[in-house]
């Protein structure tokens, strides 16, 4: 953990982001070992410390470069034209947080930051700005080149994915597909296994129809793609087990039994997750060759300005940032020392054939 540059999007400036943000980083253990460097606007930075009346002691830079351990850094992405409206959405702050997300993103490509915490955007108004995707998921997927990726929903006790993310849910049949769902099977076992370190992950696949499709009688995805997809899930070594009716699993607090879960749809799995874990969740994104977490709630415009907010997600958001960051490490060197051991193998067959 010693010494990551921790990059942080501003999110919406309207909204509870930078209450957040000042109330994660005002403890000092928090920042101890990192380098945490917000991407957005110092003026609004100034206002927002003004108005919480938080005296946190900040530093403007010009690059990530420049970030230090234990000093809280900003770059500046925005205008100083940039105006707060507290509680609403404009065109400006989605504008503003478009282009912190821009900085941060081209920073992460060069290896300037670590990891990426991305604060809450509102989905409407940064449309305006150029950002044609329904959320940071779909964006950072697609500026990463990667053909696979996994929304996940956490906290300490449950770890649930969804095979299709923003999408209307009358598209929801249509989209999904067998080789879909094995496909983000595969992507949450990997994750479980590199990014958790949960050396043989069981995971718990939901059904799309109420009581699973009862035989086909309320629908046959169960049938046709569900079922299919487990059966070749576990011949190519993934513990996947089920279709399971919703209400029953989540009723009977059957996601205990299990180190993920695999939701069809958004609601799905967010539903349940939100009433379980509101406080404390965190949105990570699997699959991708880079970390980046959010907390697990939007921009709060109702109670924004309010000094209200509870940071707990946006606090576990980093910590889990971090957490990966560092299994991840692991696991390559873990790996690398695998190489090495072969190495040294073939190296002690070549001795003993001459001797």
């Amino acid at each position: 953990m010693s010494r990551l540059r921790i990059g942080i999007t501003q999110g919406d400036i309207n909204g509870i982001s930078y209450e957040i943000i000042l109330k994660t980083l005002s403890d000092a253990r928090v920042i101890s070992n990192i380098a945490p460097i917000i991407y957005g606007s110092p003026k609004v930075l100034s206002y927002y410390k003004k108005a919480y009346n938080n005296n946190i002691q900040t530093v403007t830079i010009s690059s990530a470069d420049e970030a230090k351990p234990r000093f809280i850094s900003i770059i500046n992405c925005n205008s100083d034209d940039i105006k707060v409206e507290i509680g609403k959405s404009t065109e400006m702050a989605g504008l503003a947080a478009y282009q912190a997300l821009e900085k941060a993103v081209a920073d992460l490509k060069n290896n300037k930051i670590d990891v990426l915490i991305t604060a809450p955007i509102n989905k409407n108004n940064i449309q305006a700005a150029g950002f044609n995707f329904p959320g940071h998921t779909e964006y950072l997927a697609k500026e990463f080149s990667n053909d696979g990726h996994l929304m996940i929903l956490m906290n300490n006790v449950l770890k649930i994915g969804v095979v299709t993310g923003h999408i209307p849910i009358s598209k929801v049949s249509e989209v999904i597909t067998k080789e879909l769902i094995i496909k983000k099977l595969f992507i949450l076992n990997e994750s479980l296994k590199n990014d958790f370190l949960i050396r043989k992950p069981r995971i718990a696949v939901l059904s799309l129809n109420p009581h699973c499709g009862d035989e086909g009688v309320i629908g046959d995805d169960e049938i046709e793609k569900i079922i299919p997809a487990i059966n070749e899930a576990k011949q190519n070594d993934i513990l996947a087990f089920g279709p399971y009716s919703v209400d029953g699993f989540f009723g009977a607090m059957e996601f205990k039994k299990f180190d993920g879960v695999l939701a069809m749809y958004h609601d799905q799995g967010l539903a349940p997750f939100k009433v379980i874990a509101f406080e404390d969740g965190v949105n990570f994104t699997a699959g991708l060759p880079i970390v980046r977490t959010s907390p697990a709630h939007g921009t709060a415009y109702d109670i924004a300005g309010q000094d209200i907010a509870d940071e707990q997600s946006f606090r576990s958001a980093l910590f889990t940032a971090i957490d990966i960051y560092n299994n991840r490490n692991f696991q390559y060197d873990i790996e690398k020392n695998k190489l090495n051991m072969k190495e040294i193998e073939k190296i002690s067959e070549i001795f003993k054939s001459e001797e």
